[in-house]
This record gives C-alpha cells, sequence and structure tokens, in this order.
C-alpha cells in the first residue's frame, strides 16, 4: 500500500471515532472525498481485519480501534491510549503518582505510570502484578464482580475465613461509594485510591489509580479521591463516544 492509502486508511479510522454511529458506503466517499470504489476498497480491509463491522442494512460502523485485539486478549492498547492524556493531567492535578491497571486471573496489572514533578514521590515496578485483594485498583475491580465471582475470587487466592470476610467488607464500601481508599499499601508507607473505567456497556475494565506516601494521601485524601473520580469518568465518557468495545 503507498503512503497515501496508508494516510487514507487513519483518516478514515479517525473520522469513524470521532462519529461512531453507522455510515454508508456514499457517506463515508462523500465526507473524505474518495471514490466510492477506493472507499469500498477500505472499508472491506476494515472489516476484515475486525476494525469495522457491517451491518444487515448496508452500514459501515466502528467497532474497535487500534491497539484493542479481538479473541481472548485484552483489548488494552486503545483503552490506554485514550486513558494517558486524563491520568497526566490527574497526575498534575494531585501532585502523586498515577497509574492504570487492569485485573488478570485474580492479578492487577498496571499497564502504565506516570510520576509527579516532586521530589518525594511514590514509584512502582509495573512489570510486578500485584494480588487484587490488596491493592485499590483491584479492590474496585473486584467491586464490579458478582457475589459469586468474589467467593470464587477468595477460594482461589486461598484466603482464610476472616481475611474473606475482611475483602468482602472493603469491597461492600467500594460499591457503595464508587472508589476506594487503600492507606495499607502492599509498600511500606504508601497508599492510594481508584475508582473504575467502564467500557461501553457499562462494564469494569480497568482503574484510575492515584498513589503516594501514606501521610500525604491521607492528609489530602478528599482531593486524590475528587481526582481519581473526575479523571476516571472522563475515561469512560471518552471510551464511550468512541463506541469502544471489549472483544
Amino acid at each position: 500500500m503507498s503512503g497515501r492509502g496508508v494516510e487514507r486508511i487513519l483518516d478514515l479510522i479517525e473520522w469513524f471515532a470521532a462519529h461512531p454511529t453507522p455510515a454508508t458506503l456514499a457517506h463515508v466517499a462523500k465526507v473524505l472525498d474518495l471514490p466510492k470504489s477506493s472507499a469500498l476498497v477500505m472499508l472491506r480491509t476494515l472489516v476484515d481485519r475486525g476494525y469495522v463491522q457491517k451491518l444487515e442494512a448496508g452500514d459501515y460502523m466502528l467497532v474497535r480501534l487500534p491497539g484493542d485485539i479481538s479473541g481472548r486478549s485484552k483489548p488494552w492498547g486503545a483503552m490506554l491510549a485514550l486513558a494517558t492524556p486524563h491520568l497526566q493531567a490527574a497526575v498534575a492535578a494531585s501532585e502523586e503518582s498515577g497509574f492504570v491497571a487492569v485485573l488478570e486471573g485474580g492479578q492487577v496489572r498496571y499497564l502504565n505510570k506516570i510520576l509527579p514533578a516532586r521530589e518525594i514521590r511514590y514509584d512502582r515496578d509495573i512489570s510486578r502484578t500485584r494480588p487484587a485483594h490488596r491493592v485499590a485498583s483491584g479492590i474496585v475491580l473486584l467491586a464490579a464482580q458478582s457475589d459469586a465471582e468474589l467467593d470464587a475470587y477468595c477460594a482461589e487466592a486461598g484466603l482464610g475465613e476472616a481475611e474473606a470476610a475482611e475483602v468482602r467488607r472493603v469491597v461492600a464500601v467500594a460499591r457503595q461509594d464508587g472508589f476506594y481508599v487503600n492507606l495499607k499499601g502492599v509498600v511500606e508507607g504508601a497508599a492510594g485510591v481508584a475508582a473504575p473505567i467502564l467500557d461501553a456497556s457499562g462494564r469494569a475494565i480497568a482503574a484510575i489509580n492515584i498513589s503516594g506516601p501514606q501521610a500525604r494521601i491521607a492528609a489530602n485524601s478528599d482531593r486524590a479521591t475528587q481526582v481519581v473520580l473526575e479523571t476516571a469518568r472522563a475515561v469512560t465518557e471518552d471510551i464511550g463516544r468512541r463506541a469502544f468495545r471489549t472483544m
């Protein structure tokens, strides 16, 4: 494919991302100033690659963005691309470290981290996963699961009766509040606040986390919570506008 052809494909994907409603071949050709034959070839290519779906009426609709992976893999690429600018703003507003986290097999995996411009700050090795019940991001993602799924998690994690009861208690708090403040992080002296990111169907798929030294987070928990909630809401709204789908 020529360089101009690549540009047109990207133009088409970007246009669909900004206009998530179904579009006809004629409309696509008109708005992008393309011959219908060229538009049809590109649309067929995007349909074959799973980015665009051809509806029964003949219209075309974006169903995933570049970076999304269909099948069994999780589509974190596009979601992370949408979340990162908002996370950067959250770190600037809170002056604490920011992370995007997901739940995989009972473990929390951090997709990225952004550190604040201050000398004393919290950092973590994001190549390592964490048990979901030990971190704020995991608690808010467990809170989105059913009671049966939560029971299964506790069993698979090998939690004793008392520890499982405590997990159910904090999950109930997160379900009620829509966020969770963890003042006893996995790393001694660290604390964090997290809220869930939702996909277009309203299902929690990731979490925004703001973490820092325990004393600072405790003293500024209201501010940190506000930033986390606003950021998670902004990412959720962006996902919804772009008709983002988990496959």
